[in-house]
C-alpha cells in the first residue's frame, strides 16, 4: 500500500522527491484522496445523517473456509450420531443457550453475545468477499467463477465505505486496517483483500499490515512485521516526518492533500502494532506468554486479537483478522484454516480452544475498557459445514445455513436468533441474511442504508445492501 524509498534517489536518505510523492500515487490512489475530500466539502457526494450515539468501529473475526456451526454454536445433541459429532453443548451465562463445550469463555460472556444460527445467502466457494462488503457478486477471482451482478469496479468493502464516509476518526490512523497474517495461501483461501475499495478506488483501500505483495509497507527497508525492533521502526517513521518538513513537500498543497500526508506521518499506528508496549499482564490474558507443544513449532496467531484492539483504540474504524492455527493457509498444502473435509473433531480440539480464549479475551478486555458499547465484534466465515459427517470424520462445504457471533457496539446481546431445522440442513426459524448483519452494523455506525448511495464506476448510484435492512432484533 505505502512504499517510501525509490529505487533512484538524489537525497542523502536514499528518498527522492518523486519517490516521497508515490505515497499519494501507490497509496493513495493518486490525488483521489484529496480529491475526494475535496468534493465532500462541496456538497457534491451524498453523506447521510447519522443516528443518535452511533458506535466508533467494528472489529471484522473471519474464519476463512467455512467453519463448522453445528459444532460451535448450533449443536445437534439428539440427532443421529452422523449428524451431532463428537462435541457436546455445554450451558452459558444465559439460561436456555448452548455452545460447544470447548469454548467455556465465550460461555461465561453469553450475556454479552449475540448468536446467529439461521444465516445464509451464500455460495458454495471459498470466498470471504461476502463476509467483508456485505456482496456475494463480483467479477472473477482466482479459484473463483465470475457470480454476475457485481457494478463496474467491485464491491467496497464494510471499511472501504466507513473511509469514504467519514474519513479518519483520529490523525494518523487510517480509517481500515487490515491485520490477516502474511500468508500467500492465506490471502489466496480469502480471494480478496478484506478491505479491499471496489468502486470507491484506491484511496479508500484499507492498510494491509501484514502484507506480503506489491502493496507491503516499507519505510528505509523496515517493514512493520519486524516490530520487535521497535528503534529502528520508529526511527523511520521520524526520518520521513523531518524530511517532509525539511524538504517542504507539503508547500504548495491544499489542505486535502496535507491531509492525506497527516494520515502517513504519524508514529500512532506504529505504537498500536508494537505489542511490547502492551501491559504484560494482558499479554498473559490473551495467551502470548504461553508454550503451545501441540501447536506447529508451537506458534499460535492468537496476537491478532490483541493487535486488533489495540488498532481499534488508536483510532481505526475497522479492524480486519482473519483466525486459524498456525500456519494460516491452503489446508491441501497441510496448512490451517476452517476447511475441515476430514479429521473434524481432532481439528475442533485444536482450533476451538484457541479461537474461544482469543475471542472471550478480546471481548472481555473491550469491556473492561468501557469500548465495547462503541466497538462492534463479528465473527463469521464463508459459508456452513454439511449436517452429516462423511467418510472421513469430517464435514464437507455447505451454503445452506451458517453461523455468526456477534457482540458490543450497542447491539442486543444475550440472545440467538433464529434456528437451522432438526437436523441442521437449513433455516428453520427467522432466517437472517448476510447483508442485514451489514445493513444492522451500518446502523449503528450511523449510516441509514434507505439513503446512503456512492456512485460506481460507471456513474451509477449504488445502496449499501440493496433492498435489506437492519435487524430489528439487533438494533430496534
Amino acid at each position: 500500500m505505502l512504499t517510501i524509498p525509490g529505487a533512484r534517489s538524489r537525497y542523502c536518505d536514499g528518498m527522492s522527491r518523486r519517490s516521497c510523492l508515490k505515497i499519494g500515487g501507490l497509496a493513495l490512489g493518486g490525488l483521489s484522496l484529496p480529491e475526494i475530500l475535496r468534493a465532500e466539502s462541496e456538497g457534491k457526494l451524498t453523506v447521510s445523517a447519522p443516528t443518535d450515539r452511533p458506535i466508533k468501529g467494528i472489529i471484522m473475526l473471519l474464519l476463512p473456509g467455512g467453519p463448522t456451526h453445528l459444532d460451535m454454536y448450533d449443536l445437534k445433541p439428539e440427532a443421529p450420531s452422523v449428524i451431532r459429532g463428537e462435541f457436546r453443548p455445554i450451558a452459558t451465562r444465559v439460561p436456555g443457550i448452548d455452545i460447544c463445550e470447548l469454548m467455556p469463555g465465550l460461555a461465561g460472556l453469553a450475556d454479552k453475545l449475540t448468536l446467529i444460527r439461521s444465516l445464509h445467502g451464500f455460495h458454495n466457494d471459498h470466498n470471504t468477499h461476502w463476509c467483508s462488503t456485505g456482496w456475494e457478486s463480483h467479477k472473477e477471482m482466482a479459484a473463483s467463477p465470475l457470480i454476475p451482478g457485481f457494478p463496474p469496479g467491485g464491491w467496497p468493502s464494510l471499511g472501504a465505505i466507513l473511509s469514504r464516509q467519514f474519513g479518519p476518526r483520529v490523525q494518523g490512523v487510517t480509517p481500515a486496517v487490515d491485520l490477516v497474517p502474511a500468508h500467500p495461501d492465506a490471502r489466496f483461501i480469502m480471494r480478496v483483500a478484506p478491505t479491499q475499495p471496489g468502486f470507491l478506488g484506491a484511496a479508500h483501500a484499507g492498510f494491509e499490515v501484514d502484507a506480503v505483495d506489491r502493496n507491503n509497507l516499507v519505510l528505509n527497508g523496515v517493514d512493520v512485521r519486524r516490530l520487535d525492533d521497535r528503534r529502528r521502526l520508529l526511527g523511520s517513521f521520524d526520518r520521513f516526518r523531518r524530511k517532509v518538513d525539511r524538504d517542504g513537500l507539503g508547500d504548495g498543497m491544499d489542505e486535502f492533500q496535507k491531509q492525506a500526508f497527516e494520515v502517513l506521518t504519524s508514529a500512532r499506528l506504529a505504537d498500536a502494532l508494537d505489542l511490547s508496549r502492551e501491559d504484560p499482564a494482558v499479554r498473559r490474558r490473551y495467551g502470548l506468554d504461553r508454550a503451545y507443544p501441540s501447536e506447529r513449532q508451537g506458534k499460535t496467531h492468537l496476537s491478532q486479537f490483541l493487535l486488533a484492539r489495540r488498532v481499534i483504540e488508536a483510532g481505526a474504524r475497522c479492524v480486519t483478522i482473519a483466525f486459524s492455527r498456525w500456519p494460516f493457509g491452503r489446508m491441501s498444502q497441510d496448512d490451517y484454516n476452517w476447511d475441515w473435509h476430514k479429521n473434524c473433531f481432532s481439528e475442533g480440539r485444536g482450533a476451538l480452544p484457541l479461537f474461544d480464549l482469543g475471542l472471550s479475551t478480546l471481548i472481555a478486555d473491550l469491556s473492561e475498557r468501557g469500548l465495547l458499547d462503541d466497538v462492534a465484534v463479528v465473527s463469521w466465515g464463508e459459508f456452513g459445514r454439511t449436517p452429516k459427517i462423511n467418510g472421513n470424520a469430517g464435514r464437507d462445504h455447505w451454503p445452506g445455513v451458517a453461523g455468526a457471533l456477534l457482540a458490543g457496539g450497542g447491539l442486543r446481546t444475550g440472545q440467538v436468533i433464529g434456528s437451522s431445522t432438526r437436523l441442521g440442513e437449513r433455516p428453520l426459524d427467522r432466517p437472517v441474511h448476510f447483508r442485514e448483519v451489514f445493513a444492522s452494523l451500518y446502523a449503528r455506525l450511523g449510516i441509514d442504508v434507505t439513503t446512503t448511495q456512492f456512485t460506481d464506476l460507471a456513474g451509477r448510484p449504488q445502496y449499501l445492501v440493496g433492498d435489506h435492512r437492519p435487524m430489528p432484533e439487533l438494533v430496534g
